[in-house]
């Protein structure tokens, strides 16, 4: 082999090995669902593609799935469902989630929604400036803003919003916003 196509060799790799960071710092990643949190949406080791560029161009919306860095340690990171944007009341009462006095019909979840240790309310809380409430799928088995150690999550926390599900092949889809979310107007 010459010299130059050696050279050449590690000139392809070190601008695929530079590219392949590029993308995953600032594009898009790869994250893998760890536990039942999401269910039904999401389930243990399915895998999703996340993007990272939208956040820093517009506002995140109802409904989305982001990943975020756990306020309590930032190394691990966490996938649930944004439901409160700055400023708007938050409710739990009898099983049932309220977004600014809105009763939200949520078929997309796995059970009622209840407040922390199964509290019949929560609330009503005011989303501050900069944060987002988040909650998971599953509502009885989910570490998300309800409870202290996640508490509101700052913008800055967020990585991005999940894009589709790549793993298993058979699971492939879109993810989308479910439509309750299309009805709700800040106060």
């Amino acid at each position: 082999m010459a010299k130059s196509e050696i050279r050449e060799y590690i000139e392809a790799l070190i601008i695929s090995v530079a590219l392949a960071g590029f993308i995953i710092l600032f594009v898009a990643q790869s994250f893998l669902v760890e536990g039942s949190s999401m269910e039904p949406s999401f389930h243990h080791r399915q895998r999703l593609f996340v993007e990272k560029i939208s956040y820093r161009l517009s506002e995140p919306k109802r409904g989305q799935v982001v990943v975020f860095r756990y306020p309590g340690d930032e190394r691990r990171k966490f996938i649930k469902r944004i439901i409160g944007l700055p400023g708007d009341e938050i409710a739990i009462q009898n099983g049932f989630l309220y977004v600014n006095g809105l009763r939200l019909e949520e078929d997309y979840i796995n059970g009622p929604t209840y407040g922390t240790y199964s509290a019949p309310t929560y609330g009503p809380v005011l989303v501050p400036e900069g944060h987002y409430f988040v909650l998971g799928d599953n509502r009885r088995n989910s570490d998300d803003s309800r409870y202290p150690d996640v508490g509101f999550v700052p913008k800055k926390n967020l990585i991005g919003k999940a894009l589709c599900v790549y793993w298993p092949l058979n699971q492939i889809r879109a993810v989308s916003i479910p439509p309750v979310f299309e009805r709700i107007e800040k106060r």
